[in-house]
């Protein structure tokens, strides 16, 4: 089958588009000096085409006049608000970090900022970004005049409800911005919102809309009802920090985001209606338009929204109507329209993935698809090639620019997740719609969109565990600047047969390098393992061996899903009979649902602390979900299997007091002493100076060749305790970088005094410790 010629594309709005979006990029990232600058130059070279081109002879007349008229805006009133941002009386204060009283306006919903566990703080959201307009400001009892934008930092109990269109009052401390656009400054808000105005009531009956859909889709899995939302009008408050990485990693984050393609999926399900109804062009235009509006006020009506609006919208009223070559001056119009409407959308990320990848869709797939048939893949089949492979070579740049990552499973995960996105962002819909009058029906049209959803997680979730799956990748514009020419000079490699031997070859040689490496001999597990200090990061999650393949105790679950789950995979880890709490502090129990992913695990285990209580309920919780026991670990207990014993040597005595800063919950932490081929090990949670002294006080026979250095290295450990344990190696389970200045230096120098190597997470990644003639040897993973 032959494919139909390739639509000529008229390009001539281009130049004024690239003018207006370089010059409102440049002067949002260093002065608007240069958007003046580079107005100047486009009104120079667009008068004198004017000159030379003559309206009735030449198609580019119009261009030089579009071009004319962006470089007037850029030199007239777009440089002045860049003027008036950089120049805002907020931004002189918030150097300074000024106490000031605002009254805004909301403009974007609330932006959930995710936190991993520590201590007694459970992982989740804690505060919200909200981005509002100034509307008063007051510095004391002076008022400020301010017409800025400001980034609200607020807690998450509090202004989570907050609606775009609402008028709230906050006071708090101003910070610089940042992010390089109009916003002029950043307030850290203490208290909760004051003087709050009813929103429109669209924003209310979109905000009931979306509430509906999280309610209807609490009839699925979890992780289930936590993606249909995001897919749907990009409401990722319920989705788990866990999915959320193995959408990136597999590069499908884009899902989670409205775009052109939620609004060009829910538009075309309309026409398709319609013209299954036999309606006509302008009605069928009339209605979906009214489809796409009212998908932008459900799905909050931002300005990402809007532009996600104008991108899917014009490209998909062209196609719709037989206009394919208006789809490219359709595209440069949106672009001048909205950056001319808000210049921020020029250093934004999603605006420039939006045009990026429609663009790319328009002139790239269209080709590739064309080309792969002339090779006889099937049409389907070529589009279905063409389309995820355009997109990410367009968008790869500017991905790994925002991410400082490249997702090299990118374009086979996007094929294998296609066929179901169309579907799940129709039903999810849907059931928005109908939930709202009809719960009931609402959840029977979102249990449709369920095994879409579940599709996505595999593919996602497979995509991630691949070997080399990302790749790391400078992060900021060089980063994207950089990718862009590797695209560039890939794309131009495959036009020219010389060229594409010369790839071939490349790719082979890195294959030859990277995969034996990665895949046919890991070099991981190491043969014989007894432990694994697992890199969970800030946190703790240790393997024990017992002696059988695929079986080991699991001693703490790190900080969050995920990481535990990814060190048992790469273990072989299929069954655990065992997984220990040491205590019930957030970095030691917040990745035990990951656990029991692919694997069947016999019982859980817990000291005698019950703090903090969310903690206690939760682990209670995931044991019986899963259906296993609960235990108590009793003082002096021993537990048997092959190759492996373990013995409960603390805690000694636990405080019932309070508890203000998680020390007396550290102290009663669960301590054993494991037998392994390695070697015996001294397990010693979070313990600090009482608990060690209340050890060492009650005769107790702390020696191991191994230690888990407790805390995670901080520098509350006793040196009596460190040379009772007298340990030839010592791990430490750390997270790089934290806050909290572990592993202590002066620990580390104590552990070296006394003889002991060290190993440690954050630089070695995961740990494992093997038999040896001479004792106990590590293996470093490396990170």
């Amino acid at each position: 089958m032959i494919a139909e010629p390739v639509v000529r594309h008229d390009f001539r709005l281009v130049p004024a588009a690239l003018s207006l979006w370089l010059g409102a990029l440049l002067g949002l990232v260093w002065t608007w000096w240069l958007a003046l600058a580079c107005g100047a130059a486009a009104v120079l070279v667009s008068v004198g085409l004017l000159i030379k081109l003559r309206p009735a002879r030449s198609r580019w007349w119009a261009g030089a006049a579009a071009l004319l008229v962006a470089g007037l805006l850029l030199a007239g009133p777009l440089g002045l608000r860049l003027h008036r941002a950089e120049h805002d009386p907020l931004h002189g204060l918030a150097q300074r970090g000024t106490e000031v009283t605002l009254r805004v306006l909301v403009t974007e919903r609330p932006k959930p900022v995710r936190s991993a566990g520590y201590a007694d703080q459970q992982a989740g959201p804690r505060s919200v970004v909200i981005a509002a307009d100034v509307l008063h400001a007051e510095r004391g009892a002076q008022p400020v005049v301010s017409t800025g934008r400001v980034a609200l930092l607020a807690p998450f109990a509090t202004w989570s409800e907050i609606i775009p269109g609402q008028e709230v009052t906050a006071s708090g401390e101003l910070a610089p911005p940042r992010d390089a656009d109009l916003t002029v400054a950043a307030i850290y808000v203490r208290g909760p919102p004051v003087a709050a105005t009813e929103a429109p009531w669209w924003q209310r009956a979109a905000e009931s809309m979306r509430e509906a859909l999280r309610n209807a889709c609490g009839v699925l899995p979890e992780e289930q009802a936590g993606l249909v939302p995001g897919l749907v009008v990009g409401d990722t408050s319920g989705l788990s920090e866990r999915l959320d990485r193995e959408f990136t990693d597999a590069g499908l984050t884009h899902l989670m985001a409205v775009s052109g393609s939620n609004v060009a999926i829910v538009c075309g399900a309309v026409l398709l209606l319609l013209r299954l109804l036999r309606a006509g062009p302008r009605l069928s235009a009339a209605l979906s338009g009214a489809a796409l509006a009212g998908f932008v006020v459900l799905a909050g009506g931002e300005p990402s929204v809007l532009r996600a609006g104008v991108m899917g919208g014009i490209a998909l009223l062209a196609l719709a109507l037989g206009r394919e070559r208006s789809v490219v001056p359709a595209l440069a119009t949106a672009t001048c329209v909205l950056v001319a409407w808000d210049p921020a959308m020029a250093v934004s990320f999603g605006f420039a993935l939006s045009v990026i990848a429609t663009a790319g869709l328009v002139l790239l797939a269209p080709r590739w698809a064309e080309s792969l048939q002339r090779r006889g893949v099937p049409p389907g089949f070529a589009e279905g090639l063409a389309v995820p492979a355009a997109a990410f070579v367009v968008t790869a740049p500017v991905v790994a620019g925002m991410a400082g990552q490249l997702s090299l499973v990118s374009v086979a995960a996007n094929v294998l997740a296609a066929p179901v996105v169309a579907p799940a962002t129709v039903f999810g819909v849907l059931a928005t719609v109908v939930a709202a009058a009809w719960p009931a029906g609402g959840e029977l049209i979102v249990r449709m969109a369920g095994p879409e959803a579940g599709w996505l997680i595999v593919v996602a979730r497979r995509a991630s565990e691949v070997p080399g799956a990302v790749l790391a990748w400078p992060s900021g514009w060089w980063g994207g600047f950089l990718a862009l020419v590797v695209a560039v000079a890939v794309v131009l490699a495959l036009r020219h047969r010389r060229l594409r031997v010369l790839l071939a070859l490349t790719l082979a040689g890195a294959l030859l390098l990277v995969v034996p490496g990665k895949v046919i001999a890991p070099g991981w597990p190491p043969p014989g393992w007894a432990v694994v200090a697992c890199d969970v990061g800030q946190g703790d999650s240790f393997v024990l061996a017992t002696g059988e393949p695929g079986r080991a105790v699991v001693v703490d679950a790190g900080p969050e899903p995920g990481p535990a789950d990814r060190c048992l995979d790469r273990l072989g880890i299929e069954r655990v009979p065992l997984v220990v709490l040491s205590h019930l502090h957030a970095d030691h129990i917040g990745g035990l649902d990951s656990v029991f992913e692919g694997r069947s695990v016999g019982a859980i285990a817990v000291g005698p602390g019950r703090q903090p209580g969310w903690a206690w309920r939760q682990a209670g919780q995931i044991a019986a979900r899963h259906g296993v026991p609960l235990l108590e670990l009793d003082l002096g207990r021993r537990l048997e299997w092959p190759a492996l014993s373990l013995e409960v040597l603390g805690p000694t005595y636990v405080s019932e007091g309070e508890d203000d800063d998680g020390t007396q919950i550290n102290n009663g932490s669960v301590v054993l002493r494991a037998r392994t081929t390695a070697g015996s090990v001294l397990l010693t949670g979070d313990v600090e100076l009482a608990a060690q002294a209340d050890l060492l006080a009650a005769g107790t026979d702390l020696h191991a060749e191994i230690l888990k250095v407790p805390h995670h290295g901080s520098r509350f450990s006793l040196p009596q305790f460190l040379a009772a344990v007298s340990a030839r190696l010592a791990l430490v389970s750390v997270g790089p970088g934290n806050r909290y200045g572990h592993p202590n230096r002066t620990t580390l120098e104590t552990l070296t005094a006394d003889g002991a190597l060290i190993a440690r997470t954050d630089t070695d990644g995961d740990t494992a410790v093997i038999p040896d003639q001479s004792g106990p040897a590590v293996v470093r993973r490396g990170k």
